[in-house]
């Protein structure tokens, strides 16, 4: 195909990107860097999605139009995605003239297909805020599974879909009062007479992955589709349908229309058309989402898009969530880390995109994001291999310049360009931790041959001013041939390279051919190795609530009495006995034992250990989880019938509910010993 439009998912306007929504768009950037660099004309297009109650509320709690409101976001977003080097092709907004034209064109071409359907409709309204309630402002417990906390239309443990009014103990999020049940007019689209059209669609190989196919098809083509509510009633901001007064397009109608109306404004400033993108067979539609919005865009978007006779995608890549040592984000914890926050940090944002390319696959999987695996990753790859290789040749050139002439380097640049191959491969089919594990597996072969040929002992011999210099060039060539194949994940390594060499990098080809007889600028340093400090800096809950201060327990001896100190041992004794700091990485209940919790415990540097401790009465799980805790790592694994335990858990007390895990002072870190 001649053409590719590539979308990300809109992000929505009432709130500031954090390092979760990053990961789609790193991911869709990576992408289309790749496709361009490959000679394919691609286009990058988002914009904001505005629409909707919430917007309407925190307008009117702040004092101003939704429009000032959506305007400010707007920047912001651009903005914090600019310093992720995120590269729109546009990025437009929701609340435009193009998009409220295109959703009623899209409206009438289903009302002429007869999809229309009217009845009324039960629905939660919050008598605080004065407005029903979209889905995504109501939280319950799920009525299938009975998790709490779940969102009003379809529940994130089990993946059932139900309405919001049959949630258990529902809760407004936007007044937290608990809503009440009204009805009112609503506007409905037909998805049933497409149900044998959307299985044949979503079930076409390449068109999702697998796992995304065949849930689809387990979890909703398996019955009868619902209708689709498409229209909320007054007060809501939004586009007002023009054969219904006081009824508005609900928010997820107009919102994929966002994705051809932000097409539709490039277009007028290119000279180009709408239809050469939306409805030219050569154009391949490609959206990347996360897997939270699966069921819109496989079922409701192809279906607005049939009816009007537009393409429809071609490929839809889906994405998992960001964890933050392994638990969901979350503001309370202070995991939920804005991207305005990571660069205010003084935080490499090339060095978040390399982490995420590490994580991403072709598959649907999350991303645990470890501040320990982060820094020790990028300080490794990128400082450590990558960067080390300009750093260990380009000083040796800046007065000669790179060799005439290639030198024999032992079928290490032509292995590379062969391997290109499978690194184009696995960026063309989203598995970018596949291409990166494929490119460092380059640099260890070009830094064994620093190692080797040594050219800092060449320098000390003058007559062996030309090997210094052919080693060299060896070296730097085999550096940027590294960095154009990490062009799309790194673009500001890529210039850096490029003013080093003087000579740009257009093209991934461009790693099929060694320089030669060009200029070495003077060497500056092209990446800082990361601080794990600045990022764990970043990640500080929110403050709870002062209360009482409990009463400090009594120091009256009577626990030195309920249990007496133990015999004399000796400093030898005492040294057998390996204490070490250790992080709660995952923790969880024994359901067969009445008193364990199972806990896993990182020393760092990878090495954990399975460890049973009795400690159920006292502990609930999630509030183990990331604090450091003293354990006795040298301890004989005990097998139990639960499992194996690799060591104990120090703790306080006489038990049941009073035991007190000992945790080490601030500043200590996995792996060292308590002496």
């Amino acid at each position: 195909m001649s053409k590719i439009l590539v979308t990300s998912a809109l992000p929505y306007a009432n709130g500031h990107i954090h390092l979760g929504h990053l990961v789609e768009y790193i991911q869709t950037d990576i992408w289309v860097r790749f496709q361009k660099l490959s000679g394919r004309r691609a286009i990058y297009l988002c914009a904001d999605d505005t629409h909707g109650t919430a917007i309407m509320i925190r307008a009117r709690k702040e004092g101003r139009t939704e429009e000032a409101l959506i305007g400010e976001m707007s920047q912001a977003h651009q903005r914090d995605f600019a310093g992720f080097d995120v590269a729109f092709d546009h990025f437009g907004s929701t609340h435009s003239d193009a998009n409220r034209k295109l959703c009623g064109e899209l409206w009438q071409a289903l009302r002429s297909a007869g999809r229309v359907v009217e009845r009324e409709v039960t629905q939660l309204f919050d008598p605080q805020a004065g407005v029903f309630l979209a889905d995504r402002f109501v939280k319950g417990t799920c009525p299938r599974c009975g998790t709490p906390d779940q969102y009003g239309d379809s529940c994130e443990k089990c993946g059932s879909t139900y309405s919001a009014v049959e949630l258990v103990n529902p809760v407004s999020t936007l007044s937290g009062a608990r809503p009440e049940v009204r009805s009112a007019q609503h506007l409905f689209v037909t998805l049933e007479p497409l149900h044998d059209f959307l299985t044949g669609w979503t079930q076409t190989p390449g068109r999702l992955q697998p796992e995304i196919a065949n849930y689809i098809a387990g979890h909703f083509l398996a019955e009868p589709l619902r209708d689709w509510d498409v229209s909320r009633p007054a007060p809501y901001f939004g586009f007002e349908i023009p054969d219904a007064p006081g009824q508005y397009w609900y928010v997820w109608f107009d919102a994929p229309i966002g994705y051809m109306a932000s097409t539709q404004e490039w277009c007028e400033k290119h000279g180009e058309k709408l239809e050469d993108w939306w409805k030219d067979p050569d154009t391949r539609v490609v959206h990347f989402i996360g897997k939270d919005i699966t069921y819109f865009h496989t079922l409701f978007w192809p279906s607005m898009l049939r009816a009007a006779g537009y393409n429809l995608p071609d490929r839809i890549q889906v994405h998992g969530f960001l964890n933050m040592r392994g638990e969901k984000l979350s503001k309370s914890k202070g995991t939920l880390v804005s991207a305005r926050g990571y660069l205010d940090a003084g935080l490499d944002p090339q060095q978040l995109r390399y982490f995420y390319a590490t994580k991403l696959s072709a598959r649907v999987e999350d991303i645990d994001l470890n501040p320990e695996e982060l820094s020790a990753k990028v300080n490794s790859d990128l400082v450590g291999k990558v960067v080390n290789l300009a750093s260990r040749s380009a000083r040796f050139l800046e007065k000669t310049g790179l060799s005439a002439e290639y030198p024999d380097d032992g079928g290490l640049f032509r292995a590379a360009v062969e391997a290109g191959t499978e690194i184009r491969d696995a960026y063309e089919v989203f598995d970018f931790a596949r291409a990166m594990r494929v490119i460092m597996a380059l640099a260890d072969r070009a830094n064994e041959y620093v190692d080797r040929m040594e050219p800092w002992k060449l320098k000390k011999d003058p007559a062996r001013a030309k090997d210094v210099q052919d080693v060299s060039s060896v070296v730097l060539n085999l550096f940027r041939q590294i960095v154009v194949y990490l062009t799309p994940v790194l673009p500001r390594l890529a210039e850096a390279t490029e003013k080093l060499l003087g000579a740009p990098i257009k093209s991934l080809d461009d790693a099929n051919a060694p320089l030669t007889g060009t200029p070495v600028a003077a060497f500056s340093h092209l990446m800082e190795r990361m601080d794990p400090k600045k990022f764990e800096a970043l990640v500080v809950p929110e403050p709870t609530p002062v209360a009482d201060a409990p009463t400090e327990p009594a120091d009256d001896g009577a626990a030195l009495a309920a249990e007496p100190l133990a015999p004399e041992c000796t400093i030898d004794d005492f040294t057998k006995v390996d204490l070490r700091v250790a992080r709660v990485v995952a923790a969880e209940p024994v359901p067969e034992a009445k008193k364990l919790l199972r806990l896993t415990l990182s020393l760092g540097g990878g090495v954990t250990r399975n460890v049973f401790a009795g400690i159920k009465a006292a502990y609930d799980p999630e509030q183990l989880v990331g604090r450091l805790v003293v354990m006795v790592a040298n301890l004989a694994p005990r097998q139990m019938r639960f499992g194996l335990s690799e060591g104990m858990v120090v703790a306080a007390g006489p038990g049941d509910k009073e035991v007190f895990v000992l945790a080490p002072d601030a500043g200590a870190k996995p792996g060292q010993r308590v002496h």
